[in-house]
């Protein structure tokens, strides 16, 4: 009879992991490895670090440098994936930048640069996944990374808030289109963390402490934070769970 927590386990399974270098994206990679996951990590810098931290837990990891922009890399990031494992059952698309700037000044730079990695390499990165996951007749869990912003819209981040809207609907038309076919589609909506997104909201010290004031757990979140619902939504314990964005915010939509 098995338990429960046998349910949260990802031994046999392989995670690819995007923004894999640094902050929460790295948080997501050990938290899946400590679960029992190999690793794909991609990112556009070098990631010796999250390489080094997983394998000091037991796992593999292979590091691919790839630019999610070009909706090209899907295909490629796939293939070179399998060159070191058989079996690519969990996708999480993590990787995401953000552009500030007044909404009447704001550049076609930055709404296309914005646009084209949190959307588009979102979408074109999942259905080389499902396309090479189908072929395989095997299942697979996708966990799609929103934002605060799915649900509300912010200020001087346009291109951010219309990319992470759109990640929330793309993550429901994706459980609709698929859960039938063998995946769990879902989404992690993280609350304000301390990463280097958020470098400058907390160095503004007024916007700091707005901020906090809204927080009903009185703090900012971290990578740690984040660990217990990736690794529930990357298990079978969340196997009829299907479309849906967890927030992990502290209570920040709450109030």
């Amino acid at each position: 009879m098995s338990h429960i927590l046998d349910a949260f386990k990802l031994t046999g399974k392989t995670a690819i992991v995007t923004g894999a270098a640094r902050g929460l994206g790295q948080g997501y990679c050990l938290a899946l490895a400590e679960a029992g996951a190999d690793i794909v990590a991609v990112d556009v810098i070098p990631m010796d670090d999250t390489v080094k931290q997983v394998g000091a837990l037991g796992r593999k990891c292979a590091a691919i440098v790839a630019n999610l922009a070009d909706r090209k890399e899907g295909p490629r990031i796939i293939a070179e994936a399998h060159r070191t494992f058989a079996s690519l059952d969990i996708l999480v698309n993590n990787a995401g930048i953000i552009r500030r700037e007044d909404f009447e000044k704001f550049s076609e730079k930055d709404w296309d640069d914005v646009i084209n990695i949190n959307l588009s390499g979102v979408f074109f990165l999942s259905q080389a996944f499902v396309k090479d996951v189908l072929a395989r007749q095997a299942k697979a869990k996708i966990i799609n990374v929103a934002s605060m912003l799915s649900f509300q819209g912010g200020i001087r981040v346009p291109s951010y808030t219309a990319s992470k809207s759109a990640v929330q609907g793309l993550t429901r038309l994706m459980a609709n289109e698929l859960a039938a076919k063998g995946f769990n589609v879902n989404a992690i909506a993280p609350g304000y963390m301390a990463t280097d997104n958020t470098a400058q909201l907390r160095a503004d010290e007024k916007r700091n402490q707005a901020i906090l004031d809204r927080i009903p757990a009185a703090r900012w979140g971290t990578p740690d934070d984040l660990k217990g619902t990736v690794v529930f939504l990357a298990s079978a314990a969340s196997d009829y769970v299907n479309g849906y964005t967890v927030a992990v915010d502290g209570g920040w939509l709450a109030r």
